[in-house]
């Protein structure tokens, strides 16, 4: 039976033997009757910084953190580049440089070179903390905005010298605490802020890990040389600095602290095991913490209560799997995340430089690391005389 259904009384057999040649044919009419244009950029779109426009960073130190955290962070930061590697490892900065498309390379006998460099605004500190007051002088004296890992320094004098330095040298200084850019903590200090828990009552924050002496990235937390002290410098003023985020207006008036350290164990012989501290504030509620060097698996919790309701976050501070738990009155639990937390390292760089470049405040300045030393100073002041009062 002839199929009769095609146009011009083609047969389905005759059509299905005309084959590519015939579609072709049929494409390129259709071709000639409509054709794709170019439409004008719409809008104000918010695109990213052409990369020639972007603030050039020179990342010094490439341990396991800069390499696993702070490097990935420029694949998505808008406002910032890397032009730079300052390493003891020239094998290793070449292997990164490579890969990363950096191919400016220092070492730390010709760091002061980089006062010379016109492709280097800013410095990433990212060394032990008994390195950074020294490399960060040096880099602001270089003519560098610096941006240092937490914590700032081992001492407050150190951190009034890096602070004195950006201020003689005209530049920018900051602190990378990048849970201030983390979206799921800004959130809920957002929602603190609003009053969405009432008046706050209480707040926590507890951090640990169990170091491992055998491990190139604990070994020297575990050197009060270069650790610059113990688990509350390197751990636990995540928990301090985060609380204290949340009430920002208070102030603590005083603190007492007492030292937690398993007996005997030899991984603590300069700096202390763990340390659990109370705050008391100013407008009367007490923030509270500790921190170890002995709890397995990791640890990373904080807690807000209010006249509300109350959040935690567990875990609060971590680079990738950060959580909410909101409890109101007479509502059920509710668990949600609000954004990705790997945005926090790019949000970081971003916000330097943007301060860097713009000449005004960053968001986690200088003096708020010196702020959060100080308080620490007092918690061991407070541990070694078991748990007196220290005012502040």
């Amino acid at each position: 039976m002839r199929d009769v259904r095609n146009t011009g009384g083609v047969s389905r057999r005759r059509a299905l033997g005309m084959g590519v040649g015939a579609s072709l044919s049929l494409a390129s009419g259709r071709a000639l009757a409509q054709q794709a244009i170019g439409q004008p950029l719409i809008g104000n779109p918010a695109l990213p910084e052409a990369p020639q426009s972007r603030m050039r960073w020179a990342i010094v130190g490439l341990g396991t953190f800069a390499v696993g955290q702070v490097i990935p962070g420029f694949a998505n930061a808008r406002h910032s580049r890397m032009t730079a590697f300052v390493s003891g490892n020239r094998a290793k900065a070449e292997e990164l440089g490579s890969r990363y498309g950096v191919s400016n390379f220092y070492g730390y006998d010709n760091y002061d070179d980089i006062a010379e460099a016109d492709d280097i605004d800013c410095v990433y500190i990212v060394l032990p903390v008994g390195l950074h007051a020294e490399y960060t002088i040096r880099a602001l004296e270089a003519g560098k905005h610096v941006l240092c890992e937490k914590p700032m320094a081992s001492t407050t004098a150190e951190c009034e010298a890096m602070i004195a330095a950006a201020k003689a040298n005209d530049r920018r200084l900051g602190v990378a605490y990048r849970v201030h850019f983390e979206p799921n903590n800004v959130h809920v200090r957002d929602r603190i802020v609003n009053g969405d828990l009432g008046t706050m009552r209480f707040v926590s924050g507890d951090h640990g890990f169990d170091a491992n002496p055998d491990w190139p990235p604990h070994k020297w937390r575990l050197e009060k040389e270069l650790g610059g002290g113990g688990s509350m410098y390197d751990i636990g003023i995540y928990g301090l600095n985060t609380s204290l985020m949340m009430v920002p207006g208070d102030t603590p008036v005083s603190v007492s602290a007492v030292y937690s350290t398993p007996a005997g164990d030899p991984r603590f012989t300069e700096v202390e095991g763990g340390l659990e501290y109370r705050l008391r504030m100013a407008s009367g509620i007490s923030l509270s913490g500790s921190s170890s060097y002995c709890w397995n698996p990791y640890v990373s919790r904080q807690r807000y209560f209010g006249s509300k309701g109350s959040i935690e976050m567990q875990p609060a501070t971590t680079y990738y799997d950060n959580a909410i738990r909101l409890e109101e009155a007479g509502k059920p639990p509710s668990e949600y995340i609000a954004g990705n937390p790997i945005e926090q390292f790019a949000a970081q760089l971003d916000g330097f430089s943007q301060a860097a470049r713009n000449g005004t405040e960053h968001r986690t300045p200088g003096e708020m690391g010196l702020r959060d030393i100080r308080l620490i100073e007092a918690m061991y002041r407070s541990a070694d005389q078991d748990g007196a009062v220290v005012k502040l």
